[in-house]
């Protein structure tokens, strides 16, 4: 499985590599929503698209339910599952209104994750 992480906490993202790796999970990594666009459209570009893309919610810049309904222009078929903190569960609900696959609570346990990509990638 290939996923795209788009998350602004860098140890956050290199953990997920790591441990997803170990679980034959090919992560590729944005710190913000910019940078994540820009991987999608590369990825549909060349054929390699992602199955399954976590995104975070709350993101300096571009949040992450602006970054989610671009990425619902450039790949409306790609799922996405959202990371949201206690505080930010209306806006996970607006996320779904808007096209998310499905949204979880962090902390998120690894297992969990996987379990719910597995399921959003089909």
């Amino acid at each position: 499985m290939r996923a795209l992480f788009v998350d602004d906490e860098t140890e956050f993202l290199e953990l997920m590599e790591k441990r997803l790796a170990r679980r034959n999970i090919s992560v590729a990594s944005a710190p913000d929503g910019k940078t994540g666009l820009a991987m999608l459209e590369a990825a549909l570009h060349s054929g390699e698209m992602f199955q399954v893309v976590v995104l975070d919610v709350r993101m300096p810049g571009m949040d992450g339910l602006e970054t989610l309904r671009r990425m619902k222009e450039i790949a409306p078929n790609v799922p996405v599952l959202l990371l949201t903190g206690h505080a930010c569960v209306g806006a996970a609900v607006q996320g779904m209104d808007i096209g998310a696959h499905d949204y979880m609570l962090k902390p998120v346990a690894i297992s969990e994750l996987i379990a719910k990509m597995e399921e959003a990638a089909g």
